[in-house]
């Protein structure tokens, strides 16, 4: 199978990197072995919120140039990061996703501790708060379900509380929710979103809201709507008589799942072809050149291309594998930027910056791939597998991962011109 540009790994950076392409006429194929860190979304997207001695970020365009110069933003580099800050926003709207958000100040969430947060795009289902005045309320009602163990309200209560805010937690029941309940495993965040996803369901929710949060400024509840219907957080704004504001949950994350599902239609509807459940076992080199990629799959028959992206992710995602020798690429053993002996890949103290988040693939200037010591012409790296950024510490993954997905898009489209 032919195509223009084959990209392997279908998270943020893969999907952005295959949306961007199609929209500009490429014929694009993603292979994805199947569920990406969207699944962990906590409903906003990262650029910069903490700086290297874990200071909260306020203006993350302007700490960039305190970043080291092998971080992937400096390898970018900020003139060129403030353009490709202009694309996000059409390409995520022309999606179905909506966000709200400025690159050029951070603002406030509140996450899964009850603590605030800076980020950078957030989500329309969740509140946003300015730096400057933080949460408005000062005496909220924290709703949960019943049974669902993943939204821990005594953390969220605890955290707001130490902001001087008096919080109630109140527990209901309802119906709907006792056919799901045949063991505790079964109250997850997705199953009751489906729930939700019934007309019916939300009314009698709302009412239940309405009855519970009386003599409260403001509601907080656990994010679990809006699983395939992305209307029902805001009917359930429209029908709460206070101000809703969600709480994001422990994994799986309903918001993440639907943007997962809603770049993964937008690639499709472009045209792009998607394998889902495969993985890339290996490639056809010559010399400076990938020719073409064979899937566990689609077994002989070879996907081949003009261009080619890695975009497998981290560790997490088994971008990037730790045997006892040696940190490396499973998929075509790229040259990895780690330490050589492995007592140096970790701290002792777990809460230290842990030197194997800073590992991932060599690559040069333009983000070729470096393959036993050469750079192959044709073959770029995005994403979390990108070498220089310790993301957990940063809060950078989402923007690491769609600004250089953006900017490797157009280096293929800008070497697709001169050929």
């Amino acid at each position: 199978m032919k195509f223009d540009t084959v990209i392997i790994g279908g998270g943020l950076a893969g999907l952005t990197c295959g949306i961007k392409l199609a929209e500009s006429g490429q014929k694009c194929a993603i292979v994805s072995s199947g569920q990406s860190a969207l699944h962990f979304f906590s409903g906003s997207f990262d650029l910069l919120s903490y700086d290297r001695k874990g200071a909260e970020v306020a203006y993350p365009l302007e700490e960039i140039n305190n970043l080291s110069d092998h971080h992937p933003y400096r390898r970018i580099g900020v003139n060129r990061i403030k353009e490709l800050l202009s694309q996000v926003a059409p390409l995520l709207e022309n999606a179905g996703l909506h966000f709200q958000g400025d690159a050029d100040m951070n603002h406030y969430v509140i996450n899964p501790m009850g603590k605030l947060k800076p980020t950078w795009l957030t989500i329309d289902d969740f509140s946003i708060f300015d730096p400057m005045i933080g949460i408005p309320w000062t005496k909220i009602a924290l709703l949960n379900i019943s049974g669902f163990l993943d939204f821990h309200t005594r953390f969220v209560a605890s955290g707001l509380a130490s902001s001087g805010i008096t919080v109630q937690v109140k527990y209901f029941a309802m119906d709907s929710f006792e056919k799901i309940r045949h063991n505790p495993s079964e109250m997850r965040s997705t199953n009751i979103a489906k729930i939700f996803d019934q007309e019916t369901v939300i009314d009698e929710f709302i009412q239940r809201v309405n009855e519970l949060s009386e003599g409260f400024e403001s509601v907080l509840l656990p994010a679990v709507f809006g699983l395939f219907n992305s209307t029902v957080v805001g009917k359930i704004k429209r029908g709460v008589n206070k101000p809703i504001c969600l709480v994001p949950v422990i994994p799986p994350s309903v918001p993440g799942i639907r943007s997962q599902i809603t770049l993964f239609k937008r690639f499709q509807a472009l045209g792009g072809k998607y394998f889902l459940g495969d993985s890339v076992e290996s490639g056809t080199f010559q010399e400076d050149k990938l020719l073409a990629v064979n899937t566990v799959n689609q077994g002989d028959i070879s996907l081949v291309a003009d261009s080619f992206v890695m975009a497998t992710g981290g560790f997490s995602s088994l971008g990037l594998v730790a045997s006892p020798e040696k940190i490396y690429d499973p998929v075509f053993d790229l040259d990895v930027i780690s330490h050589d002996k492995r007592v140096d890949w970790v701290d002792k103290n777990i809460f230290n910056k842990q030197p194997f988040m800073y590992y991932g693939v060599k690559t040069d200037a333009a983000f070729h791939a470096i393959k036993a010591g050469r750079a192959i012409k044709n073959l770029y790296v995005v994403g979390s597998i990108l070498s220089g950024a310790n993301s957990l510490k940063e809060g950078s993954g989402a923007g690491i991962s769609l600004l250089s997905a953006l900017h490797v898009s157009d280096c293929i489209m800008k070497a697709d011109s001169k050929e």
